[in-house]
């Protein structure tokens, strides 16, 4: 987390970073794993009963939690009406990344309707470059249950100009997400000032 920034870790590397130890010979990583299992059912609105009965989280752990979700509830929760239909709603919640000095590659899951579900950094590159596989891509698609996702990244160098890599990505997630069932929508390239959709 402390060279590469919260973003790259996945949703189960946050919790265990929140969680920290494991208390009374309870495993960390189970216990986040099941801390996990309540946000897929329940999003962040997990009722404190049911932090309760997960073994080796005491209460004031579960007090952290339920104040980290509250928070993100009042700050950085979208509207359930939220709809990514176009490329310049794509590049509307791109604005962390335009100014990035490396290569961010971002994934937007969505529902049938084209509903914003969740918006994830999959990965950071060099000044030039990120690396991704359909693996890291898709691997919460799945979990969120999305019907399509969107794909975006940034270009430190200014220039909206695909490069051959960025159209070999395009085609590998396509054809990974017809085996998947999951429809790649777009995939947006954006820099300071601008954005070009390339699919």
């Amino acid at each position: 987390m402390k060279s590469r920034g919260a973003a790259v870790l996945s949703d189960l590397e946050l919790l265990m970073a929140i969680i920290g130890s494991g208390v009374g010979g309870h495993d960390v990583t189970q216990i986040s794993r099941n801390i996990k299992r309540l946000l897929n059912k329940h999003g962040i609105d997990i009722p404190r009963a049911e932090l309760e009965q997960i073994p080796g989280l005491g209460e004031a752990k579960i007090s952290e939690l339920l104040a980290a979700f509250e928070l993100a509830r009042r700050h950085l929760i979208q509207p359930d009406n939220l709809i990514i239909d176009s490329p310049d709603k794509v590049a509307d919640q791109l604005t962390d990344i335009r100014n990035k000095k490396q290569e961010y590659f971002v994934v937007l899951t969505l529902d049938g309707a084209n509903r914003l579900i969740s918006k994830r950094v999959i990965s950071i590159g060099t000044l030039t470059a990120s690396l991704v596989h359909p693996r890291e891509v898709f691997a919460e698609a799945i979990t969120d249950r999305a019907a399509a996702i969107i794909v975006a990244h940034n270009h430190p160098s200014g220039d909206l100009t695909p490069s051959p890599a960025d159209h070999e990505v395009t085609q590998r997630l396509t054809e990974s997400g017809k085996l998947l069932g999951i429809t790649l929508t777009d995939h947006v390239i954006v820099t300071k000032e601008e954005f070009r959709s390339i699919v």
